[in-house]
């Protein structure tokens, strides 16, 4: 299990297989056949054992302050671990870590006044977005270091089609948006105030429901 985490941390998911973690191991490929059915079964297990490095218990601290521990030790596995993003959740491993993760967040907000079907709603929008949000900060992050370009980098190159291309006229709204500063972070400021802002903005909703 380690030694497959080992690899995908390095090398990446796409060069973790049943054949190089036998390697890193130092064994036959076939022996490992013994443990894991197929690789497959082998990603669901890493996933799982990244989701438990979280260490989530609920605890006599304000749900909000619990559910951003939640998000942040999220995002902190998320940049440990990038490989995650290229596994979809949608159906997620039914193993100790991702329950450790519902089980933090059912006991967070069943106490604070919501209906057992808010709880549920609201423990599916916190992950989602979290989820979502960690995903695409981890996926730039990772755009930034296999080409070695940063994202500011990025876009001052494409500044000429700001000046010859975009017209003002058809985007009168991104226009005035710019012109008010609404474009004038970095772009790493830029996704830490979205994780921030969207975050805050979902509890003030589930808040307000209560």
């Amino acid at each position: 299990m380690r030694a497959a985490i080992g690899v995908a941390d390095r090398e990446g998911l796409a060069s973790m297989s049943m054949a190089r973690v036998a390697e890193e191991l130092a064994v036959g490929t076939m022996s490992l056949y013994t443990h894991v059915p197929a690789k497959a079964e082998l990603i669901d297990l890493m996933v799982d054992a990244a989701l438990a490095e979280r260490g989530l218990e609920a605890d006599s601290s304000g749900w909000r302050e619990q559910v951003r521990r939640y998000a942040e030790r999220t995002r902190e596995v998320y940049r440990q671990h990038p490989w995650l993003r290229e596994v979809s959740l949608a159906r997620p491993p039914l193993g100790p870590g991702h329950l450790a993760g519902q089980e933090f967040l059912c006991a967070v907000l069943a106490g604070i006044g919501l209906a057992p079907h808010q709880v549920g709603v609201a423990l599916g929008s916190i992950a989602i977005f979290v989820d979502g949000a960690v995903r695409a900060e981890v996926e730039a992050q990772e755009l930034e270091r296999t080409t070695g370009q940063s994202a500011d980098s990025w876009w001052a190159r494409r500044q000429s089609f700001w000046d010859n291309h975009f017209d003002p006229t058809r985007y009168p709204a991104i226009n005035q948006l710019w012109l008010d500063g609404g474009f004038a972070a970095s772009t790493t400021e830029h996704r830490l105030a979205v994780f921030e802002f969207g975050l805050d903005r979902l509890l003030d909703g589930i808040e307000e429901g209560l």
